[in-house]
Formats: C-alpha cells, sequence, structure tokens
C-alpha cells in the first residue's frame, strides 16, 4: 500500500517539485499552499506523513506543528513531520524537534536526501506503530527496564548508555529477527544524527561486555554476517552442529 503523503509550502515551484519527486517514487501525494489548508487536510485525510514549511503566508510551521500535536483523542498526533526551512540555526532545528517534529531539513535541499528522510522516517514510525516497545527484556539472566532506564543482570544493577536502551529497545520489538545495521541506525540514532556503521559495531561490542557472560562467546546479541544483528531471548544452547540430536539414524 503507497503511503500518502501531505505536503505544505507556499513556494510553488518546490511544492511542485516535491509532489512530483513523492510522486514518481511511488507515494500518493496531496498539496496544501497555506498553513490552514494544511491543517484541514490533515484532519480530514490523515496521512502517513506530513512534510512542513516553517514559513507559510498565514501561519508559521511551528504552530501548526504545535496544533497537530495537540490532538490528542485523534490519529493526527501521532502523524511524523518533517519539517523545512532555509533557517538552520541550531536554535529552531531544537524547537522543531521539541514540539513534536520527526525530522527538520534545511534549504536548500538535494532532493535525494529528502528522498532518504521520508523513507526512514516512514520505516521508523511504521514498526513503532506495529510493534510497541515492551516495558521489559528479559534474557539469560538479564533484566532491562525501558520505562526507568534500569538494567540489571544476576540481581545487579548495571549502568548503561541511552544509546544502548535505545538499540536494546529496537531488538526488543523484534526478538529473533535479523536487524540490519542500518536499521538500528534508522531506528535508535534517526536519519538526522548519522553516525557510519561501524558505530554499531562498537555499541554492540559495549553490550556484550556488559550483559554477555561470555562476550567473545555470545549466546544473546549474535552477529548474522553481512547483514547485522540478532537478538535470542531464550536461555538454552544450541546444540552442536555435529551432536547425535542432529545425525540421523542408519
Amino acid at each position: 500500500m503507497q503511503a500518502k503523503i501531505l505536503v505544505i509550502e507556499d513556494d510553488a515551484s518546490i511544492r511542485l517539485g516535491l509532489e512530483d519527486t513523492l510522486r514518481a517514487s511511488g507515494y500518493q501525494v496531496t498539496v496544501a499552499a497555506r498553513g490552514s489548508d494544511g491543517l484541514e487536510l490533515a484532519m480530514r485525510t490523515t496521512p502517513d506523513l506530513i512534510i512542513l514549511d516553517i514559513m507559510l503566508p498565514d501561519s508559521d510551521g511551528f504552530e501548526i506543528c504545535r496544533r497537530l500535536k495537540a490532538q490528542k483523542k485523534s490519529e493526527v498526533s501521532d502523524i511524523p513531520v518533517i519539517m523545512l526551512s532555509a533557517r538552520g540555526a541550531e536554535i529552531d532545528r531544537v524547537r522543531g524537534l521539541e514540539i513534536g517534529a520527526d525530522d527538520y531539513v534545511t534549504k536548500p535541499f538535494s532532493l535525494m536526501e529528502l528522498l532518504a528522510r521520508v523513507a526512514a522516517v516512514l520505516r521508523r514510525t511504521d514498526r513503532q506503530k506495529r510493534r510497541e516497545t515492551p516495558r521489559e527484556l528479559r534474557f539469560g539472566d538479564v533484566i532491562i527496564d525501558f520505562a526507568r532506564q534500569e538494567a540489571r543482570k544476576a540481581g545487579k544493577a548495571i549502568a548503561l548508555p541511552a544509546r544502548s536502551f535505545a538499540i536494546l529497545e529496537v531488538f526488543s520489538r523484534r526478538p529473533g529477527e535479523v536487524i540490519s545495521r542500518h536499521e538500528l541506525l534508522d531506528q535508535a540514532w534517526g536519519y538526522d544524527r548519522y553516525p557510519n556503521t561501524r558505530t554499531v559495531d562498537n555499541h554492540i561490542v559495549k553490550l556484550r561486555r556488559a550483559l554477555e557472560d561470555e562476550p567473545d562467546k555470545p549466546r544473546h546479541l549474535l552477529t548474522v554476517h553481512g547483514t547485522g544483528y540478532r537478538l535470542v531471548t531464550g536461555s538454552k544452547k544450541p546444540a552442536p552442529a555435529n551432536s547425535s540430536a542432529d545425525m540421523t539414524k542408519s
């Protein structure tokens, strides 16, 4: 099913360019040139993503985003927002993210970069909707409490950085599944703060040192070569490949 994107942008050339590019990439697109019209469209059609310009003729994008996120009794408040602005000051970026925007793109921007950001936000928010983070994650003798941001191993408290909890949250939503390094970057870091995939590897190494009994022979945070990582929550050790359980009787 095609994702529905609402573009709220008063500059006709940018609006048309975004509309054409997004349609060519397979998205359903609706557009508005004014904040009030965009807000009405969002309330009526509930798009999957909103691309919102800050400088609008009747209201600024910050106010539109704030009003969208205030609709607590409606699905509208959960719609992800990517803000566009010619103002690249850090305070504007922080303001946008604080009121609920999912990403912030400074003009002029590359259409290819914007498409990548759109795809990243849609992937991240779609997985969040389908797989809510559980309150707690358990594997082996490890207990991770996401609500309290606490970790314990064999009953003893372990200090973990916030990024480690973010990575473990991704695994908790998909136990047993292979998760690529790029997916971990999307969901635990966010596109606008992309490090490189080596950073993911380094964080996994640190998590193993903190949580595995034998970090060099992990039983839970497993590497899937050429792809990424997998969290095994079961406590049983895998049987050796040549064990009698795997041998066919003659």
